[in-house]
């Protein structure tokens, strides 16, 4: 069984290589439709991996910034399914410097952060600001990294800072399960059914809005497994 697993696993991460690469090209020929592109994407890995989703509340039509817990990959691919919004991802640059694959974020006009520079968030605000006014909705993942268990890593200043400058509404996404169906790290694949939860917008006026937001999404996703 663990032998099956595995090749499926190797199975899947092949097919996500070729897409992406599939989608770049797409995006690149077909730029005016990139999102309708990303769309049907994400809606075929649903049904190349056959998990089932439950979604809990519904985004609101006022955020500009959705803040997501992050536990895999299938994170990314979930929301850019079922979210309305052309959504903008802040990623590691690094991910933009992949030959070819890297174009996902280029293309689209994703938000690269280096992560060593502590100078890019200057630019991550004003890339923010740019994407925003155009009427995308910004994606980030406030733990910086995937966690590896039930627990909320610490949320980094990122959220607060560009929220603080360019007064931005707030929705936070908890996602349950994704980790137990694709794990990348661990290199495992389970089907199973992802929990997408969509909470209410935060009251940024509050100076610790972060710690209650990340308190909150931690209790949802407690009661939630």
């Amino acid at each position: 069984m663990k032998i099956w697993n595995k090749i499926k696993t190797v199975l899947i991460a092949i097919e996500l290589v070729i897409s992406i690469a599939i989608v770049v090209i797409l995006m690149w020929m077909f730029n005016k439709h990139h999102r309708e592109i990303r769309r049907k994407w994400a809606k075929a890995q649903r049904f190349f991996m056959g998990y089932k989703m439950q979604i809990i509340g519904t985004p609101n039509k006022d955020a500009n910034l959705v803040i997501i817990n992050h536990q895999s990959m299938l994170d990314i691919i979930v929301l850019e399914d079922i979210h309305p919004a052309n959504l903008s991802w802040i990623a590691k640059k690094e991910i933009g410097d992949i030959p070819i694959l890297g174009k996902i974020l280029t293309i689209p006009k994703m938000i690269p952060i280096d992560r060593n520079n502590p100078r890019s968030i200057t630019t991550l605000v004003k890339d923010v600001k740019d994407r925003t006014q155009n009427g995308r909705v910004v994606a980030m993942f406030p733990e910086g990294t995937r966690g590896k268990g039930d627990k909320l890593l610490k949320f980094h200043s990122g959220a607060k800072i560009i929220v603080s400058k360019l007064n931005l509404k707030v929705q936070p996404i908890v996602i349950v399960n994704s980790r137990k169906i694709l794990d990348t790290k661990n290199f495992s694949f389970n089907k199973g059914e992802v929990k997408v939860i969509y909470m209410d917008l935060v009251d940024t006026s509050n100076e610790d809005w972060v710690e209650i937001t990340k308190a909150k999404m931690q209790k949802t996703l407690d009661e939630n497994i």
